[in-house]
């Protein structure tokens, strides 16, 4: 990508949009996000994960979604979400070598570098985090290659998970977030280069704030919020995206989309995500 020197960079942050051929609760809020992404005209759009509803194992999610995202007329990056290539090996879509192939095969990659206007831009599969394994070595080497290649430009980093969810130094957070000894491998690389912007999903929840010198920011769900099915997080329940903006720093403002519907997930879970009702429904009687 190139884009005449000087000026300011706007890149779309879209994520979670959750679509599906078959499970189509959420594909309606497509046709209002697409017209704001057009009206936007805007450098580059990044998606954040969770492109599809069960991409894990299903590659007609995947493939659909894709065909999806081809309708946008502004270059496109995606990495993948845990609904994408799956999530820890302790739960019930654990990312192994077949959803990964998977995803490779249809998407074209599950991380990216872009250069311009003084700044590198990398997305990260987050999923390939916590399983100490030879995937997750390697994209460790490569973020560090990329760090340290950046020759004097500005770092943002896209990933699908956050860096934390409730403060910086927190223990394990389960499916929301990294597990330390990972967390604690990402600071160190941010810790020796110039991170202006970790820019995330997966949460449901849309936030910003700041971590040493760098600007978090929590993208909101294109498809659904959570009402009592998990504990309160920080920040707000609206679907929409985020729009950041690039000079010689970063600004993000997080949108709230017109024409979008902010589905709870409380109401369809049972349709969408069967095998996660009893446990949500569980988080909801223990609120009460």
């Amino acid at each position: 990508m190139t884009t005449e020197s000087g000026l300011a960079m706007k890149i779309i942050q879209i994520t979670d949009t959750h679509f599906s051929p078959e499970k189509t609760h959420f594909n309606g809020n497509w046709a209002p996000l697409l017209t704001w992404i057009e009206d936007q005209k805007a450098d580059l759009v990044i998606h954040t994960g969770d492109l599809s509803v069960d991409g894990a194992d299903k590659a007609d999610d995947i493939t659909f979604s894709m065909d999806l995202m081809r309708q946008v007329s502004t270059p496109m990056l995606i990495v993948p979400g845990n609904h994408d290539v799956g999530h820890f090996a302790d739960m019930s879509q654990p990312v192994n070598a077949e959803r990964l192939k998977r995803w490779r095969d249809l998407t074209g990659g599950d991380r990216f570098v872009e250069d311009a206007n003084g700044w590198r831009f990398v997305g990260f599969n987050a999923l390939l985090l916590g399983h100490e394994d030879e995937e997750e070595e390697a994209q460790f080497e490569w973020l560090r290659t990329a760090f340290e290649e950046r020759n004097g430009r500005r770092l943002a980093l896209f990933s699908h998970k956050p860096l934390f969810v409730d403060e910086p130094h927190e223990g394990d957070t389960g499916y929301w977030g990294f597990r330390p000894a990972q967390r604690k491998r990402l600071y160190e690389l941010m810790a020796a280069h110039d991170v202006a912007l970790f820019a995330s999903g997966h949460l449901h929840w849309a936030w910003k704030g700041k971590f040493e010198n760098t600007s978090i920011v929590w993208g909101p769900s294109a498809a659904f919020v959570i009402d009592k099915l998990e504990r309160e997080m920080p920040g707000e329940r609206l679907v929409g995206a985020v729009v950041h903006e690039f000079n010689d720093d970063v600004t993000s403002d997080i949108v709230a989309v017109p024409g979008m519907t902010a589905h709870y997930i409380d109401d369809v879970i049972h349709e969408v995500y069967p095998q996660s009702a009893p446990k949500a429904r569980a988080n909801e009687e223990a609120a009460e």
